[in-house]
């Protein structure tokens, strides 16, 4: 497998934990601090006793936990339109186990034996997805992308809750993975980028802008706070995604609730977003531009 379909299946392996949900403090006492299991179909005898040694659960106890299976049909279901059918493979093995936590917690997320997409990027698009205070841990058997994984976090969510996945908002998570990663890939510095998602996305629930335009010169100034050397292209991805946020019913308070460390770092920034001021910076240019050229023929 070449790197690029490696860093892609593991993007997918990301996107299943985006499952939308409501908050974990209406729900029963007996769902808090009860795991919720979600194993691949296709793991051997073997496998599986390596993913649930990582998961911290023995079989035997297996019987007094919510287990669903996750085959590769599923994730062909809800992978298809977003990667190849041939990066998404045809064994379906990686497993997550999802404890529901009373309100306060906030999202916590660890993986094993997941190469490449950051438990940091996991949390940013379960925000997206409205998941709120749960402990989600991602294995593998041995390194590998964990697309099984992460369909079965949205089997596992929706049996805890007894809620369907609202499908805008797990369109517009599964989205924001597949970008981050991208970006990623491009800039090189997971945490900066993790930063820029969460900065950005801030700023659209707030509703301090309006408009790709105004999205658009968020992510250039939010992006040189951060020091961040985004492409044209870079831009242009992560301004579409927040167009599709921008249209969820996305509460602002919960979103910092569910990662307070990350907001804390984002609040210390020296960050405030005007829209005037940055279309005036770019006016400005232009007068100076023209200006120059003026003069030289005058």
């Amino acid at each position: 497998m070449g790197k690029k379909q490696m860093l892609t299946g593991a993007l997918a392996a990301c996107m299943f934990l985006t499952s939308g949900m409501t908050a974990l403090a209406d729900r029963v006492d007996a769902v808090i601090d009860k795991p919720y299991v979600a194993l691949g179909a296709d793991l051997k005898e073997s496998e599986r006793a390596k993913v649930l040694e990582l998961l911290g659960v023995t079989e035997a106890e297996l019987k007094d936990y919510d287990v669903v299976t996750i085959t590769n049909e599923d994730e062909h279901k809800y992978l298809d339109s977003y990667l190849d059918a041939g990066v998404i493979g045809t064994r379906a093995l990686s497993s997550v186990m999802v404890v529901g936590k009373e309100a306060g917690n906030g999202i916590n997320v660890s993986t094993n034996n997941i190469s490449y997409c950051t438990s940091g990027m996991y949390r940013n698009a379960l925000i997206t997805a409205g998941v709120e205070d749960a402990d989600i841990t991602v294995a593998g058997p041995f390194s590998i992308s964990g697309t099984a994984a992460l369909v079965g976090a949205i089997k596992a969510y929706e049996t805890m809750t007894g809620e369907e996945v609202p499908e805008v908002n797990l369109d517009a998570a599964n989205n924001e993975l597949v970008i981050t990663g991208e970006i990623v890939e491009s800039v090189g510095d997971p945490e900066k980028v993790e930063q820029l998602m969460a900065l950005v996305k801030q700023e659209v629930a707030e509703g301090a802008v309006s408009g790709s335009e105004d999205i658009k010169n968020l992510v250039k100034q939010a992006a040189d706070e951060l020091e961040i050397r985004l492409s044209d292209e870079d831009r242009d991805k992560i301004t579409g995604l927040m167009d599709k946020i921008d249209g969820l019913d996305l509460n602002v308070d919960a979103i910092k609730e569910q990662a307070k460390d990350l907001y804390h770092k984002l609040e210390n920034l020296d960050f405030n977003f005007d829209a005037e001021s940055v279309g005036n910076f770019f006016t400005r240019i232009i007068d100076a531009i023209v200006g120059f050229f003026q003069d030289l023929f005058s």
